[in-house]
């Protein structure tokens, strides 16, 4: 079961911003059904302790839909936060959530949804362990806890190293993690380089 979505290696924030993604043939949405849905998230499960695959194979079509909603909503947030963060001047990356005051609603409900909390085990002759428990479903939670890890990226300097990808027809983010990356993928920096190459020589012949 694979995603769609183009995964970087990326913050989870980051990549859950990434499930709209672009190719020649227009814009996409990675979560456009609960297919796409439960693919994402078991692509992402191993980074995330809240949930297994056998928890998402548990997920029944109803809640696929609402979980799909959910992280529907908390993206499009996401979105709307990552472009103000980084003055995104691309068109069709523009988040469906228009008011930042409405995202930073969104992202602070989705946080608190499904709360999670740390729990310790330590049975007499072995290791002490930590365990993270639930209210809710596990994918529920691993939701609210994606929001959570987002209010720390946008409130702290992680945020000033967010970048939107401006190669040609890319409407991914990135986390600048090296001084001379400028996109979010080699194929979008070879792309990039190709246009610049195309509109130099544009130019000469003109």
């Amino acid at each position: 079961m694979t995603t769609n979505a183009p995964l970087l290696d990326e913050p989870l924030p980051v990549e859950l911003m990434n499930t709209i993604w672009a190719d020649r043939d227009g814009v996409h949405d990675a979560l456009r059904d609960p297919d796409g849905t439960r693919s994402w998230l078991h692509a992402v499960s191993p980074r995330v302790d809240l949930m297994t695959p056998d928890d998402l194979d548990a997920l029944t079509a109803a809640d696929l839909d609402r979980l799909g909603d959910r992280l529907i909503s908390l993206r499009d947030a996401l979105r709307r936060l990552a472009a103000e963060a980084v003055q995104d001047p691309r068109p069709a990356a523009a988040s469906r959530t228009r008011d930042l005051q409405a995202a930073v609603t969104v992202l602070n409900k989705a946080a608190g949804d499904t709360p999670h909390w740390s729990a310790l085990s330590w049975t007499p002759g072995q290791a002490p362990s930590r365990h993270t428990r639930t209210s809710g479903q596990a994918a529920s939670a691993a939701a609210s806890a994606i929001a959570e890890e987002s209010i720390e990226l946008f409130s702290q300097d992680a945020r000033r190293r967010l970048r939107a990808c401006l190669a040609p027809g890319c409407v991914l983010y990135f986390l600048k993690d090296h001084p001379r990356r400028e996109w979010c993928s080699a194929a979008c920096g070879n792309r990039a380089r190709s246009a610049r190459h195309y509109q130099r020589h544009r130019r000469t012949d003109t």
